[in-house]
């Protein structure tokens, strides 16, 4: 991710996305680009207006970079006859993802609003949120936010995942640049690119979606036995990143040779033990002794002490805590 690697091949990749993007001005449907917000390996993101309504929207568009490329009359199209198969299973599984959020409702979840069909590619249209990502704010205070944010963040957060999860659905790209956070504390989670049914094959998978020091080892093989498990542990690594400023060890990495101190030892002074307890459930390597379910990993988070609610950035830098 942006903020936690500097040159790497797929940042490269990602810089090569953002070139091919639709230029301001462009009309999509009922919508103006204003512009480029970024993009991934697989899509890129804009900023728009809604020509009916006025208001500001996300647009997502489908563009995957080692596979796809947009034509001097603007058409998405794969680079290759041998790509054109991946492309158009990439760009069903992009629809379905369009499908699935709109249909998901949840104030923790992004707002997908409309979803079409143009230029030979799909465009996913979202409620737009002031705010900041995750990443933003670890990058900034480098890790040490504190217990407060952390459990004004994550609990509603997983929530959110629950619902997810109970409609037969997993994320599996969870990670501190996916989750967005407005203004007070409130979190959004975003980018489903990867998500998929449970129990259904990954055959057609756009390529293995993972982030070093966020992803379970299960899902570094197709082979793996993902579930509601396997989005956990992104969580407990997203929650641990939040405290040391980077990622965890790579999950390989530790299979091989696991060097990832226990929180409740090495933050012990910090932070509550209940909460680094949790952090370690949630980053157990196999995967049958992490929580199972989002409802088991929520009852052992300490409950927040209650405060009177607060508004506005004010609030949200008390939330974030401690400094160095």
């Amino acid at each position: 991710m942006q903020a936690f690697a500097a040159t790497s091949p797929q940042n490269v990749q990602r810089m090569r996305n953002i070139n091919n993007s639709l230029s301001a001005g462009t009309r999509l449907d009922k919508y103006t680009i204003t512009k480029t917000l970024g993009g991934g390996g697989f899509s890129l993101v804009y900023l728009a207006r809604d020509e009916e309504t006025g208001e500001q929207v996300v647009i997502k568009e489908y563009l995957p970079g080692k596979m796809a490329t947009r034509d001097r009359n603007g058409k998405v199209v794969a680079i290759s006859a041998d790509r054109s198969r991946a492309f158009q299973n990439g760009r069903m599984l992009f629809f379905q993802e369009a499908s699935i959020l709109s249909a998901l409702k949840h104030p923790n979840i992004v707002d997908v609003k409309s979803f079409f069909r143009d230029n030979g590619t799909v465009y996913m249209i979202m409620a737009y949120e002031e705010g900041q990502n995750l990443q933003y704010y670890i990058t900034k205070r480098g890790g040490r936010l504190s217990d407060r944010f952390l459990l004004t963040v994550f609990p509603p957060l997983l929530r959110g995942l629950k619902l997810i999860h109970d409609h037969g659905y997993l994320h599996l790209d969870i990670k501190p640049g996916n989750i967005h956070i407005r203004t007070g504390g409130n979190p959004i989670l975003l980018d489903f690119g990867a998500v998929h049914r449970r129990m259904e094959s990954r055959q057609w998978q756009t390529g293995q979606v993972t982030t070093s020091g966020f992803s379970p080892i299960e899902q570094y093989s197709k082979k793996g036995y993902v579930g509601p498990w396997t989005d956990i542990y992104a969580i407990g690594a997203s929650m641990r990143a939040c405290i040391e400023g980077k990622p965890p060890q790579d999950a390989r990495k530790r299979q091989a040779n696991d060097q990832l101190k226990p929180a409740v030892l090495q933050y012990r002074r910090q932070y509550p033990a209940r909460l680094l307890e949790a952090i370690d459930w949630a980053l157990e390597l196999d995967p049958l002794l992490r929580p199972q379910s989002v409802d088991e990993f929520l009852e052992h988070l300490p409950a927040l002490e209650e405060r009177p609610a607060g508004r506005g950035r004010r609030f949200l830098d008390r939330l974030l805590g401690r400094r160095r």
